[in-house]
């Protein structure tokens, strides 16, 4: 990929049925692989509650920044392909998932299209998305205000590291 090109984005990654860590894993490493996209770095690993529906197992979240040349819309059509290899069904909303990746920022990038809002519109709402994204862009400005500021007012309760390490999705 021509340097010129590149584009950093910034992923939001969960799953709470199956293998949700090793399908991460997988989504990371078919992102790495491809000529249009990098994956430039990824956060440590967490076990989080469900949110908005709340009778539901607990999650595994993580974030990942990409270096790609790809433009905001085809990079959304590439992470659901990818949720669809990984049998992801959506039946019901905030429901249980093998696998979910989210778009949350693609470089300064500001627009409400009905297919993709950027930043994500309920990033700056949960914990279980600031704090492996403050891993990884603390700094990151997402509506005027850093990730790690937005951490400090974000509700973080039951969240907790599952694997300390930035490398774990290389371990599949």
């Amino acid at each position: 990929m021509p340097e010129a090109a590149l584009q950093s984005a910034t992923l939001g990654l969960g799953g709470n049925i199956g293998d949700p860590v090793k399908a991460m894993a997988a989504a990371l490493q078919s992102l790495d692989r491809r000529d249009d996209c990098r994956v430039s770095a990824v956060s440590r690993l967490y076990r989080t509650p469900p949110w908005g529906k709340t009778d539901q197992s607990f999650f595994f979240n993580a974030c990942a920044a990409v270096e790609t040349s790809l433009p905001p819309e085809a990079l959304l059509d590439l992470c659901l392909s990818i949720e669809r290899e990984m049998k992801r069904e959506r039946i019901e909303r905030w429901g249980p998932r093998t696998l979910d990746i989210d778009v949350l920022t693609y470089g300064d990038v500001v627009q409400e299209a009905p297919r993709l809002e950027l930043p994500h519109p309920r990033m700056t709402d949960r914990g279980f998305v600031l704090m492996p994204l403050a891993d990884i862009a603390p700094g990151l400005l997402v509506k005027g205000r850093t990730v790690g500021d937005w951490l400090s007012d974000a509700d973080v309760a039951g969240i907790e590291v599952a694997d300390n390490s930035r490398d774990w999705w290389r371990k599949f």
